[in-house]
């Protein structure tokens, strides 16, 4: 039995069918060709791909600091309003606490490099009434120097001139405390912080 297979031809019967040749190099330049602009293709849908996910990156980045800062704020805020109080109450009452004890000791300070350029001229201690009790005894033995004290009420009991001959000195321990207490408001209300 003979096999008969169905031709599939296209045109007129007797009339030969188109032929095309290719060189295979010709063949091999479509080839790279192809691959060039699929490469091209598939590298820009990398791109355009990669730089939408850094937009969504950045924006997300950028949603999520926002939210540490606002909530580092509102952690910062609720610290400082809790210390608030105790700030006050050590710069109202415990500083100037402070400094009523340690008077006595920086006017000491102040006067010991004094001492040594005065010889044996009297010193006059200027100062509140019911400093005196802290002042006198401190002074009186570290330094062996003629001495007297005038006691003066208008002055507070943090302040205390040192006067020698013309010159004239003074330790005010109640201004510090006072701009310390100051400051310590300010920086709590910052409509009452003066320069």
């Amino acid at each position: 039995m003979v096999l008969r297979l169905e031709v599939f031809e296209s045109g007129e019967a007797g009339t030969a069918p188109d032929t095309v040749v290719l060189d295979t190099s010709v063949l091999e330049e479509a080839r790279l060709q192809a691959y060039d602009a699929g490469y091209s293709a598939g590298w820009e849908d990398a791109t355009a791909a990669q730089s939408s996910d850094q937009l969504q990156i950045r924006a997300n980045l950028a949603r999520n600091l926002q939210g540490l800062s606002f909530t580092f704020q509102e952690a910062r805020s609720h610290i400082l309003r809790s210390l608030q109080p105790l700030l006050e109450e050590l710069a109202g009452k415990l500083l100037p606490e402070l400094a009523r004890e340690t008077l006595g000791g920086i006017v000491l300070d102040r006067l010991m490099p004094m001492a040594d350029s005065l010889a044996d001229a009297p010193i006059t201690l200027v100062l509140n009434p019911a400093s005196r009790a802290a002042v006198e005894p401190l002074i009186a033995e570290a330094t062996g120097l003629p001495l007297s004290i005038e006691e003066e009420p208008s002055l507070g009991e943090g302040q205390v001139y040192l006067r020698f001959g013309t010159n004239e000195t003074l330790v005010d321990l109640d201004r510090v405390t006072m701009e310390i207490a100051m400051a310590v408001r300010g920086f709590f209300d910052p409509s009452r912080k003066e320069t």
